[in-house]
């Protein structure tokens, strides 16, 4: 072997170089062209005489060569070194690069690498997770790249147990130089070289490169590696995995718009057949999500198409990620993520395991929170993700994430060391405490934004409870005390208060801080009223009241009475729900809370409404704009909205009432406040039919029935009051009088919770004036009114004087 720079190219080198670029190994090449494996060994290494023109023909034609290329092989082989091209020349003759695969989903990458590569010198490395098609990519825009390097592209693809030696060799017989000494004057003008299999070289490559960049500077090197070289003159280009559909994307075609499932149906109709019309795309956009959008693991799922669908794949390997791998089994995706947790240190192994406890998106913060104070988080996320092992998307703050083969990897690892049940335990805290710092904002103008923060983690939140509940229940009360509020808001409010509930009674809580019991017990009654079982729960709000005012709290004493006022009026019990809204008003005020004022008036507006004084209601309406604007309150703007359109309609004002109706339709869905948007489309569909708008009464009827649990059966309270009385008063105006004094009398005798006695009378008004026999209804109104001190409206007044 020559010295370094002065390397003899020789033929060994050159068929080194050739069966590299073929992608053959040593085995293989024999194979093809009918040697024995240690005769092409002995060739490539030196120690065989000058080969027979038959075996040299043999060889040509096993690398498919032909033309120029075959008849270099062949004088070569002779001995006849190529000279090297004079500098400024035409393009010179170099080894042909393999064929790039099909790719999919990589048309900008491919376009920004070309033009990054035509401007830039120096080395640039595709790093990323083994798998993620890093060589590809690159081998696609080397292909690409032929006609814009008149000093040549050519590639080379590195072995185990290279040596620096080896690596000049290679890179000197592809170009068609002798030495490395020659590199200058051969590329007079710009070249590309592609270096495929950097991480199999070992740390030589690094080397090389750099001298190799050095010496020839109009030379751009395009490498793929699972880790950055450190060159000084390198340009890291990370490749993620492909693009994977939405969750609800329901049909074949859509499918095939999205990258990640684009590939996979490609790779499955090779072994398939192009995939029938009627394929489950639900259980085949499962799949691919769970695969991540990792190429190699979408075409070994795709490749056990031949036997399994979708379906079928996502049962077998849906939990088994790690164990899914090729035919013989040589390459599984346990495989691929080894090697790149191989190449961190101790410290950064210990990280990705403790960051596999988060279940979706994360962000710097959170991860901050799950390593600990002690541990810097940037640098060690810089190296995890420059590796490929976590994920980016995105711009938000929740924009880091690992794919579920790495996760179920890392936390494989973790059960190994014993960390497991620890990594878990940690997760539980950190969303406590996250969940603590949204609380607060779970109301006024930063609403909006907590309950997003919510969302971004909601998967995490509810893995952190259901691990909690089970192994450290004062966390886990901790953390579903804090989330009543986002259930509710989330329409979660069933489920939250189950979860609730039974942390609330579990004995093991009993010893728990008093202030989280407190608003544990508070919360479970909140959910309940918004279901309308919130009587079942009353005890456990008066208990909670009793507590707070005893703390003097006041923030708990507003949202306990606030709640006690929605809980007694459902009941009917005027008194004192009207006794709870005047002391939370009197609390609020003497505490200088404007939008509990603003809450309290509000509040307060129904029992103006009991004693029909529409004035008066307007009057508070008015009041509550006003304090509302003064702490930028949208959400109790929208709610107060919802409130003068209802005022509207028991006045009369069918066309007013729409209006505003729509307008607080429209902000309650932006808030994300389900309730009232019940009942403001309530609202709005009796303004529709009480106005003579029949086609979109109907419509807004199918709206809040796809809201509501229900049935179309007349009589059966679980329509609603709501729903009930806007199908009498549709049958009323289509003159069904039958009809409608069915539906009048379901909406007086619905108990859903969400029914007060004021709503009751309206529906008895209404039976009395469709009924063949009035008087029983008649009767019950005037029980009702005295009993509950209501008094009827004007347009109730005309309606039954008619």
């Amino acid at each position: 072997m020559a010295p370094d720079g002065d390397v003899g190219t020789g033929f060994g080198a050159l068929l080194r170089a050739r069966r590299r670029a073929a992608g053959l190994t040593q085995a293989e090449l024999a194979e093809r062209a009918g040697l024995g494996e240690r005769t092409v060994r002995d060739l490539e290494n030196g120690r065989s005489a000058r080969p027979q023109r038959t075996t040299v023909e043999l060889l040509a034609g096993a690398l498919g060569l032909a033309g120029p290329d075959q008849q270099g092989f062949l004088a070569v082989a002779r001995g006849k070194l190529a000279a090297p091209s004079p500098p400024g020349g035409s393009r010179h003759s170099v080894i042909s690069l393999p064929a790039a695969p099909e790719l999919i989903g990589r048309d900008e990458e491919i376009a920004g690498l070309m033009s990054h590569l035509r401007a830039q010198a120096g080395v640039t490395t595709l790093v990323g997770l083994a798998g993620v098609g890093k060589s590809a990519l690159a081998l696609a825009v080397a292909n690409k790249l032929e006609g814009y390097f008149p000093g040549g592209v050519a590639g080379i693809s590195l072995a185990f147990g290279d040596t620096a030696v080896d690596v000049r060799e290679v890179i000197c017989a592809v170009y068609g130089i002798t030495r490395m000494a020659e590199l200058p004057a051969r590329f007079g003008e710009p070249g590309l070289l592609f270096v495929d299999g950097v991480d199999r070289a070992g740390p030589v490559i690094a080397a090389v490169l750099a001298e190799v960049t050095t010496a020839a500077p109009k030379l751009r090197v395009i490498a793929s590696a699972r880790a950055p070289l450190g060159l000084n003159n390198e340009t890291i280009w990370p490749v993620g995995p492909l693009t994977v559909p939405p969750s609800d994307v329901s049909t074949l075609a859509e499918a095939k718009l999205h990258p990640a499932s684009a590939l996979f149906l490609a790779r499955w109709s090779q072994v398939r057949g192009p995939a029938a019309d009627d394929v489950d795309v639900e259980a085949l956009v499962a799949l691919v999500r769970r695969l991540g959008g990792l190429p190699l693991a979408l075409e070994l799922a795709a490749a056990r198409g031949r036997v399994l669908d979708p379906p079928e794949m996502l049962v077998r390997y849906g939990n088994r990620l790690l164990e899914l791998g090729d035919a013989d089994a040589s390459t599984t995706l346990r495989d691929v993520v080894t090697a790149s947790y191989r190449l961190l240190d101790p410290t950064l192994r210990w990280a990705l395991r403790r960051l596999a406890g988060f279940g979706y998106r994360w962000s710097i913060e959170l991860a901050e929170a799950m390593l600990g104070q002690e541990t810097d988080v940037v640098p060690v996320l810089e190296r995890l993700v420059e590796l490929g092992l976590v994920q980016v998307r995105g711009s938000g703050a929740f924009r880091f994430f690992l794919l579920d083969v790495v996760k179920a990897y890392a936390l494989e690892q973790a059960e190994i060391v014993g960390e497991l049940a620890e990594i878990r335990a940690r997760h539980a805290v950190v969303f406590a405490r996250f969940a603590a710092r949204a609380a607060p904002e779970l109301v006024g103008a930063k609403l909006t934004g907590a309950v997003a923060r919510l969302d971004d983690v909601a998967s995490d939140l509810w893995s952190a409870l259901a691990y909690a509940i089970d192994h450290d229940p004062h966390t886990a009360l901790c953390l579903a005390s804090k989330l009543p509020r986002w259930w509710r808001f989330r329409g979660r409010d069933i489920q939250g208060r189950q979860w609730l509930q039974k942390l609330v009674d579990d004995p093991r809580t009993a010893d728990a801080e008093p202030t989280v019991r407190r608003w544990a017990q508070l919360g479970v009654a909140q959910m309940a009223a918004e279901h309308g079982a919130g009587p079942q729960e009353l005890h456990r709000a008066e208990l909670a009241l009793e507590e707070f005012v005893r703390a003097g709290d006041v923030t708990g004493e507003l949202a306990a009475r606030f709640l006690l006022i929605v809980v007694n009026q459902g009941l009917g019990c005027y008194r004192e729900a009207r006794r709870h809204g005047e002391a939370a008003l009197a609390v609020a005020t003497r505490a200088g809370r404007v939008r509990d004022m603003a809450v309290a008036q509000n509040k307060l507006i129904w029992h103006d409404l009991r004693a029909a004084d529409l004035a008066a209601a307007q009057r508070r309406l008015a009041a509550v704009d006003r304090l509302s604007v003064r702490c930028g309150e949208h959400q109790l703007r929208a709610v107060a909205r919802a409130n003068l359109a209802e005022v509207l309609r028991l006045d009369g004002r069918f066309e007013e009432a729409i209006h505003v109706g729509l307008q607080a339709a429209e902000l309650l869905a932006e808030v994300g406040n389900p309730g009232q948007r019940r009942r403001v489309l309530g609202v709005l569909g009796l303004s529709y039919a009480l106005n003579g708008q029949l086609e979109p009464a109907e419509k807004t009827l199918g709206e809040l029935r796809g809201m509501l649990p229900g049935s179309t059966e007349i009589g059966d309270i679980d329509d609603g009051w709501d729903c009930s009385m806007m199908e009498a008063t549709l049958a009323r105006q289509r003159g069904q009088r039958t009809l409608a004094a069915a539906w009048y009398q379901a909406a007086a005798r619905s108990m859903n919770g969400l029914t007060d006695q004021r709503d009751r009378a309206e529906a008895l008004v209404g039976l009395i004036g469709t009924s063949d026999d009035p008087e029983p209804a008649r009767a019950e109104l005037d029980e009702l009114c005295f009993s509950a001190g209501i008094t009827l409206t004007a347009l109730e007044r005309k309606q039954l004087a008619e």
